[in-house]
């Protein structure tokens, strides 16, 4: 089975580790660690950042797990590549997109949802196969992301590094 620990010590460093943003570029606008204020509310580590406080680290882990290793079922993916790929493209994309995005790949009906078919699918594909078909997947998801929103031309590459990350 795959390991959360793995796979966010690879999306914590993708993210730019605890670190608060605030790039009017970003359509998550304030970011710490990679949580978005906008699409995320809700976490408790926002009442210390409000307070001028740095948030605890296993406050953003237990985020992280919560919101995106849980619903991707990461524990129950057996190779740690194909989970690190699904979670990580979850916490850049939503965790929708990712689950969708992934079941194109191993070629069961999209439906964003990681049911019995589409998880036996995702652990019968070998690891190194998955991740190079996801990564060239996941560039075509962002070139149309900035075909239709020009101002996200400012993360493209850095989108695509993201996305080769590891394939080679």
């Amino acid at each position: 089975m795959a390991d959360f620990e793995t796979a966010y010590s690879l999306t914590i460093r993708s993210e730019g580790g605890y670190v608060l943003t605030n790039d009017p570029r970003d359509t998550g606008k304030q970011t710490y660690a990679g949580i978005s204020r906008k699409f995320n509310p809700q976490w408790i580590g926002w009442h210390s950042i409000d307070r001028g406080d740095t948030p605890d680290t296993n406050s953003v882990r237990e985020f992280y797990r919560k919101a995106f290793w849980n619903r991707v079922n990461g524990d129950s993916i057996t190779t740690q590549d194909v989970a690190n790929n699904i979670y990580d493209f979850a916490v850049n994309a939503g965790v929708k997109t990712a689950i969708k995005l992934a079941q194109i790949v191993v070629g069961v009906q999209p439906d964003g949802v990681i049911g019995p078919k589409s998880m036996a699918a995702l652990n019968s594909i070998d690891g190194q196969v998955f991740k190079m078909a996801y990564a060239l997947a996941k560039i075509a998801r962002y070139r149309d992301i900035v075909q239709k929103n020009k101002s996200q031309r400012a993360f493209l590459l850095g989108w695509i590094n993201r996305s080769l990350d590891g394939v080679a």
